[in-house]
């Protein structure tokens, strides 16, 4: 591991970034206890950045998975029959730790996923931190008993919590989709067993250390990290487990899904997109192709709702080709944890090779290249996973048009009429998330409404906020969204108590 004299890269770590990385493993947490996994084998987590050992984290297995789901079915009892607004003040108190910590845990999610530390700490932890007060308060404002007016009957309709919930969280933003997922969760009364990426496992493992210090009863969180086949489907499988949450790939959705059918239990997956972005003629081209550019480098495009489909109208095409492509070659491609950096490395070599395969396979079924991306190097950087802004222009049936790539990269195409761009977004099976780009908002609330996904956004793409509903439709997903009251009721279920008069 390439940390010398408290610097990474470089760059100075905060003293608790420090002693977490210098754990040997990492533990996983099982009952407010820091364990090492019941056969102690662990796994190396990298650094994007330039490829080195960042971490060993304790690697869990099926038995790990059962001792958590039974810590966390014990701390139900407990937690659950808490008064809202005492789950809701520890809730507070862990948002009030996460604030004093959260140059630890953007150095933590930037060394861990590659990201960009300014887009970790203008984005990622803020944003995940008043994702914690949003729920602790909604929490506390819910009606939880409601009577019902039902002849010769005393009645009512209560909601309860479902007792353990398991999450299972994908690599690209690990820290906002642990507060996406388990604090409602929490808010709700619920107890959680969490399986992290086992390639970026660390802000999720620190969470937990910031709960225990919050004064979150042992057992309420539960993080095991392992790999999908093994810890992931246990998860899915273990009889005390009473809902899931998956975010991820629609193929490893199918077989969560799948299981959970058998089951019979409630299931939220959170899925792929291939979002399209409609330009009309009006816009302003200049600006709207630097949004569009910071969409595809955000994250380094590792992002479902992007846009990477761009759908633009025939009479400013050139214009806009020519825009667009002199401001992704201004990115500043760097290391995450620098804060110059404007686009990191994609989070593994497997991801990098992913991304530049399709780059090939694009080619070879007749895309033309308008920006030559593929592999570039940094200065003064050995080894890390970096992949430069990538365009292609061509035929709706090339596979860069058709499939998800997760890279900083987008597929081009025209069109003349509204219709013909309506029809080019929803002809493909997924529904995430899209954006209309046009200066008449008539036509953009008509255009809004008539892609079909979860979230329609108007001159902007990447829309997110507290209140607002973001969910999939079709192969982005099912079983709810998050970010919203709704998300909150999607971890209360429904119980009618009645007394006949």
């Amino acid at each position: 591991m390439r940390l010398q004299e408290g610097k990474i890269m470089g760059k100075e770590l905060t003293g608790a970034v420090r002693s977490f990385l210098k754990q040997d493993p990492v533990p996983n947490s099982i009952g407010g206890k820091w364990v090492r996994g019941a056969k102690g084998e662990t796994w190396d987590v990298f650094n994007p950045s330039d490829g080195s050992l960042l971490a060993r984290a304790a690697l869990g297995t099926p038995e790990d998975i059962n001792a958590a789901a039974e810590a966390a079915q014990e701390a139900f009892g407990q937690w659950s029959l808490m008064a809202p607004n005492e789950r809701a003040v520890l809730m507070h108190r862990l948002a009030d730790l996460m604030e004093r910590d959260s140059d630890t845990l953007a150095q933590l999610e930037s060394l861990d996923v590659g990201k960009a530390l300014v887009n970790s700490e203008g984005f990622d932890i803020p944003f995940g931190i008043e994702c914690v007060r949003y729920f602790a308060d909604l929490s506390t404002r819910t009606t939880y008993s409601e009577p019902l007016p039902v002849k010769n009957m005393e009645a009512r309709s209560v909601k309860m919590p479902y007792g353990v919930c398991g999450f299972i969280f994908p690599w690209n933003f690990p820290f906002d989709l642990f507060q996406w997922g388990v604090i409602p969760a929490l808010a709700a009364g619920n107890t959680v067993v969490v399986k992290p990426s086992e390639l970026t496992p660390l802000t999720t493992l620190y969470m937990v250390k910031l709960a225990d210090e919050a004064g979150i009863p042992a057992g309420v969180i539960n993080v095991v990290v392992g790999t999908g086949p093994v810890v992931g489907e246990a998860l899915a499988r273990h009889p005390l487990v009473r809902r899931m949450s998956f975010t991820g790939s629609p193929g490893v959705g199918k077989l969560i899904g799948r299981i959970c059918g058998e089951r019979l239990i409630p299931c939220k997956l959170e899925l792929g997109g291939k979002g399209a972005a409609v330009v009309f003629d009006d816009v302003d081209v200049n600006e709207t192709a630097a949004g569009l550019a910071g969409a595809i480098t955000l994250n380094t495009g590792q992002v479902c709702s992007t846009a990477t489909r761009w759908i633009i109208h025939e009479k400013i095409y050139d214009d806009f080709v020519s825009s667009v492509t002199d401001a992704l070659a201004k990115v500043k491609i760097g290391p995450g944890i620098d804060r110059a950096t404007e686009m990191g490395p994609v989070v593994s070599q497997a991801q990098q090779e992913r991304i530049l395969g399709y780059f090939d396979k694009g080619v070879e079924q007749g895309a033309r290249v308008l920006l030559g991306g593929g592999l570039t190097e940094v200065d003064g950087v050995s080894g890390g996973f970096y992949v430069k802004p990538h365009l292609l222009e061509g035929e709706q049936g090339n596979i860069c048009f058709q499939e998800e790539i997760f890279g900083p990269t987008a597929f081009l195409t025209r069109f003349r009429e509204e219709t013909e761009a309506v029809q080019q977004v929803n002809s493909l099976a997924y529904g995430l998330a899209n954006s209309v780009w046009t200066a008449d908002l008539k036509r953009a609330e008509r255009v809004a409404e008539q892609m079909v996904s979860g979230n329609s956004w108007i001159n902007a793409h990447n829309v997110f906020a507290y209140g607002l509903p973001y969910g999939g439709y079709n192969l982005s997903g099912v079983g709810g969204g998050v970010n919203s009251p709704e998300t909150f009721q999607d971890y209360l279920r429904r119980q009618t108590i009645a007394r006949p008069l």
